[in-house]
């Protein structure tokens, strides 16, 4: 195992544990630093919106163009594009929409799930909403991995970005999965395993790609899985990342994030070359 292989899975790993972070956060803090949730959220979707059109795009689209030609290698990016945007929304659509993983949680949310009761029936209502969060957020980050994988692979210096940036947007995801479980259970570890576990699938996709797609990786299957990184990408900023960054948006925060996040990934993307 060479070492951008290594570093393709260790930066996965990184990237899904993020999601123990905001465990760690929902328990150790009383109250949502909106504006600054706001603008790295919005950094985040800046960083994975201009990296996947200028760059992984256009990659995937040479790599198939110089195998199929500039007409057939096009349609081939296109399709890999739109199939990576089909792949994650059919995941979302078959998590069950009280469970969805991008429905953002705060701080504040914590609080107020104390104040709902104690009875056993709320109890169980509360562990299996974090459980089921937790399976949702497993199922959804799996591609994720694949994508952040197969960036790092492709060119490092691009995938360390893009798993900063997921990192960054899994944050939101842990806090969802520890408020529920632990007022279910009163227990913080316990809260804290489960949101921290929910990130392994993220690493678990990573290693598959290895296992399965390294096999049998050619030109072809490359532009395709990379186009359909790609898609992944913007998908996810469009349908999760923006929106959650509105939701704390305070004095266009989220605008000049996003705008950050893309002059950041412009400039490195310049600087690397």
């Amino acid at each position: 195992m060479d070492e951008n292989v290594l570093l393709a899975l260790g930066l996965t790993l990184f990237a899904g544990l993020a999601t123990g972070i905001g465990s760690l956060i929902a328990f150790f803090t009383t109250r949502t630093n909106k504006r600054f949730l706001s603008v790295a959220l919005g950094f985040s979707a800046g960083v994975m919106i201009y990296v996947s059109l200028v760059e992984i795009f256009v990659k995937a689209k040479d790599a198939l163009v110089n195998v199929h030609g500039e007409t057939v290698g096009y349609w081939y990016t296109i399709i890999g594009f739109f199939g990576g945007m089909l792949v994650i929304a059919l995941i979302d659509r078959f998590i069950p929409k009280g469970k969805n993983p991008h429905e953002v949680k705060s701080v504040e949310d914590v609080q107020k799930a104390q104040l709902i009761g104690n009875e056993d029936v709320e109890a169980d209502r509360l562990m299996k909403m974090g459980l089921f969060t937790a399976l949702a957020i497993g199922i959804h980050n799996f591609p994720e991995g694949i994508a952040t994988f197969m960036a790092v692979l492709q060119d490092p210096n691009v995938g360390i970005a893009i798993a900063i940036a997921v990192a960054i947007h899994n944050i939101p995801e842990g806090i969802a999965v520890a408020i529920p479980i632990f007022y279910a259970t009163g227990k913080r570890m316990k809260a804290f395993k489960w949101s921290f576990a929910s990130g392994l699938s993220e690493p678990l996709g990573a290693f598959i790609a290895y296992l399965v797609l390294m096999q049998f990786m050619t030109d072809t299957l490359f532009g395709i899985v990379f186009a359909g990184v790609a898609g992944i990408m913007v998908f996810i900023s469009i349908d999760e990342l923006l929106p959650a960054a509105k939701k704390y948006d305070e004095a266009h925060s989220s605008i000049y994030g996003l705008i950050a996040g893309m002059a950041v990934m412009a400039i490195s993307l310049v600087m690397l070359t």
